[in-house]
Formats: structure tokens, C-alpha cells, sequence
């Protein structure tokens, strides 16, 4: 699997399993997504956001995936999320740049809700080379306000910021480049990875992401490519058939007589 010609433009071998289903998946991703009142996509955002209302005056801000919408006024939001399901642990992949041929090794792993919906996905990159640098990247999901960027954490130390980089259909990917080597051992000792976003109404949202297996896997070998070509089968076969199901749900809610 080519890696492409830039760290910056490449998504997690997780990122893109989620693009390929993309079409599939947007349905779901909309219905929690749902917002009270027609609004501009994310991308469409405006770069300067208009000052917040008052508490009172706010409607409910839209729901994340496997999450109730917000309340006027509530405080920040925490969102646990898990590992997918048909992933066993982080996958460690390993190639050359096409251009530089500097090795590029990426770790990464999808996180879901308790429902089993794609939330996001989180890569860390280590490039070797002329260039070496660090890089650690998301897919987050759509409904948020680009122009705070986002902070991650891990557990109790200090946030480091990150900013949006471009948005598909089912996500948009956001990033921090150069991350300093003290933040990798972070990740590789750490118990959770706080990623803080804001929602549409300015509201502070956490997505609470589990690093249980995560050193060991950087630190590891490589996946096997055939190893990863059966991880990517599970993948795409478990998101076809909550597809599928998200399909029939949809199909008998439409024929339920309101």
C-alpha cells in the first residue's frame, strides 16, 4: 500500500478503511449528527465565528456520534470511545516516502461509541530521514468548529494544540506537527488521550480515547502485509454490515406509521 508523497497528506491505514465506506457510513453519521435547525457544513464555517449567545438563548448543540445533544448552557462534554471492535490493537506500518524514500512508520487505531459508530481515528507518524519528525494525526468526526483547531492530552500533562488540515464526507483531519519526543512517551505510558474540540455553540467537547497497547505496538515490528491486508478484510466487512443494518433500521423506521 503506497504511503503517497507527503507525511502531512497521508491519513492512517484506520482513516482510510473509513473513507472506503464512506458512502455507506454517511447516513448514520448524519442521523447523530443531527442538528434542530438547517446549518452550513463545518468546512463552510466562516473563519471569524460570531460571539456566543447568551446561555438562554442557545438552542441545543447537535449530537456526536453515541452521544445525547448538548443542553443550553451545559459544561464541557466527555466522550468515552473504545477501539474498534474487528482491530485487535494498534497496527504499526511501515514504508518508504516515494519522493524522499525516507522510512515512514505510522501507529494507528479506530476508536468507536458504545454503539459500535466510528468516532475517530488517531495516527502517530515517525519519519526517518533528512526530515526526522514526529506527527500525530486524527480523523475526527464532523459538527465541529474548525477554527479553534484541537488539544490533546495525555491523562493529567499539558495540552499540546493541533489544527485542521482538510475534510472529507466522513471526517475531517486535524494534526500536529513536529510533536516533541517527551509527547510520544506520553502516548507509550499513558492511560487515556484527551482530544478537546468545540462544538457548533463554542461548547468544549472531550473525546476520551484509551492508549492501552500503544507503546507496544510503536516499539514493535511492523505489520505483516498480509496480516494487514486481513485486518483491512475484517474491517471493511464489519462496517458493511452495520451498514447494512443501519439500512434496515432506516427502511422500518420510514415504514412505521407516524
Amino acid at each position: 500500500m503506497s504511503l503517497g508523497t507527503t507525511p502531512r497528506l497521508r491519513g492512517s491505514i484506520a482513516a482510510a478503511a473509513l473513507a472506503l465506506g464512506a458512502a455507506a457510513l454517511a447516513p448514520g453519521l448524519a442521523e447523530a449528527q443531527q442538528q434542530p435547525r438547517q446549518q452550513r457544513p463545518a468546512a463552510q464555517q466562516p473563519a471569524q465565528q460570531p460571539a456566543q449567545q447568551p446561555a438562554q438563548q442557545q438552542p441545543a448543540s447537535p449530537a456526536l456520534p453515541g452521544q445525547p445533544a448538548a443542553q443550553p448552557g451545559a459544561g464541557p462534554t466527555l466522550v468515552q470511545v473504545k477501539p474498534e471492535p474487528s482491530q485487535t490493537d494498534w497496527t504499526k506500518i511501515c514504508g518508504a516516502d516515494e519522493n524522499t524514500k525516507a522510512e515512514i512508520c505510522y501507529t494507528t487505531r479506530d476508536f468507536v461509541s458504545d454503539q459500535g459508530q466510528p468516532v475517530l481515528a488517531v495516527a502517530v507518524y515517525d519519519v526517518k530521514g533528512p526530515q526526522s519528525q514526529k506527527v500525530v494525526r486524527f480523523l475526527m468526526p464532523l459538527g465541529l468548529l474548525l477554527q479553534p483547531g484541537i488539544r490533546f492530552a495525555v491523562d493529567q500533562n499539558a495540552p499540546t494544540p493541533g489544527r485542521y488540515a482538510i475534510c472529507f464526507p466522513n471526517g475531517c483531519f486535524a494534526e500536529a506537527i513536529g510533536a516533541k519526543d517527551e509527547i510520544i512517551t506520553q502516548f507509550k505510558k499513558g492511560t487515556n488521550l484527551n482530544v478537546s474540540v468545540q462544538n457548533p455553540m463554542g461548547q468544549e467537547v472531550t473525546f476520551q480515547v484509551p492508549l492501552a497497547g500503544f507503546g507496544k505496538a510503536f516499539d514493535g515490528p511492523a505489520v505483516d502485509p498480509k496480516q494487514l491486508e486481513e485486518q483491512q478484510k475484517r474491517l471493511q466487512d464489519e462496517l458493511q454490515k452495520r451498514s447494512e443494518e443501519l439500512r434496515k433500521k432506516l427502511e422500518q423506521s420510514a415504514a412505521t406509521p407516524r
